[in-house]
């Protein structure tokens, strides 16, 4: 085989070892510099595994990207509600998180309430293949 076509199969293998999601998508809270982020990359086409990370962004004073426990293509969808002053809880599946833009910090919250700990202000949800932010339908928003 001569060099030139070995090298026609490298453009191939590159498209069959790049992923088939890398997405992230945002819950604006004060316009663009204050933001929670959901970011999703599938390393390998064949793998089920999203790995996911949450950013959490007030700029120019914070911003950090925290690794959380990995997805799939479906999602799962994660909703956001607010827990206090700069404070987030995220749910998704049976997974918790904790969010501060004001430590800039990101955490897994072991021991969560019953009931989610504030009014939901949206969910991170799969839409027609790509992850989105969907306000919550909540009166006076």
């Amino acid at each position: 085989m001569t060099l030139l076509r070995r090298l026609c199969w490298i453009p191939l293998l590159a498209v069959l070892l790049t992923g088939c999601e890398n997405s992230g998508t945002a819950y604006m809270i004060d316009g663009k510099d204050h933001a929670l982020i959901l970011v999703r990359e599938q390393r390998w086409f064949w793998s089920d595994k999203i790995d996911q990370a949450v950013v959490a962004s007030r700029l120019p004073d914070c911003q950090r990207r925290v690794a959380i426990w990995p997805g799939n293509a479906s999602g799962p969808p994660m909703d956001i509600y607010e827990a206090g002053y700069r404070l987030w809880a995220l749910h998704q599946g049976t997974r918790w998180y904790l969010a501060s833009t004001d430590k800039c910090l990101v955490q897994d919250w072991k021991d969560p309430p019953a009931s989610p700990p504030g009014p939901q202000v949206g969910t991170f949800l799969m839409r027609d293949g790509t992850m989105t932010f969907a306000p919550a339908d909540t009166p006076g928003r």
